[in-house]
């Protein structure tokens, strides 16, 4: 695939943007985590780069919300971003599972982290340079898919999941892990200063 000529921040939603309170639909369990906002307009006013949210669904699969809901409430988060003056690009959303999807929902898609089909999508659509684009997520699921992608910075927030799988067999992709919103937003600052915040 071609190289785009546009960087971007790809985040993960539950966990990354809003607190993980497993599967997530309605605004009042929306919680953003603290440093978001602050992290994104950097992002988009300093950097001047699309941020682009990929997140699996897969509660929309097992029949715990409908798309409807999804799109309610993802309207209402792209709403709170632009006021705080952070807009986000887009967000795909993968709703598929392949053991507990419901009918047509029971797929191996190719959108479903920790395949990198959700950021594939974003380079073709947005001409995204994806080496050069940076992910921040809290699972190694989102490691693995944006290794897969190609992109190189990986930033995890540091939580339940650990780097290794329990035996260690797995080949872990190399990222960094930070404790908060904070030290990310520190990891794009010096990016930004490292690369004199070149496109």
């Amino acid at each position: 695939m071609p190289s785009g000529s546009t960087r971007a921040l790809f985040i993960d939603r539950d966990g990354v943007i809003n607190v993980d309170r497993g599967y997530v639909h309605r605004i009042e369990q929306f919680e953003f985590i603290p440093g978001i906002f602050e992290l994104a307009r950097f992002v988009t006013g300093e950097l001047r780069w699309p941020i682009l949210v990929a997140t699996n669904q897969s509660g929309i699969g097992r029949g715990y919300f409908d798309e409807t809901a999804y799109d309610a409430l993802t309207r209402w988060m792209c709403e709170r971003f632009r006021t705080e003056g952070a807009p986000l690009t887009r967000v795909y959303h993968c709703p598929y599972h392949p053991q507990h999807g419901i009918g047509a929902y029971k797929a191996d898609h190719p959108w479903r982290k920790p395949r990198p089909g959700m950021f594939l999508q974003a380079a073709s659509d947005f001409d995204i340079n994806l080496a050069d684009s940076v992910l921040i997520g809290d699972k190694m699921s989102d490691i693995k898919a944006a290794a897969a992608a190609g992109i190189r910075l990986r930033i995890r927030l540091a939580g339940q999941e650990s780097d290794r799988p329990p035996g260690g067999a797995e080949q872990m992709p190399s990222h960094t892990v930070v404790a908060d919103l904070g030290a990310a937003l520190g990891l794009l600052r010096n990016l930004a200063i490292d690369q004199g915040r070149s496109p």
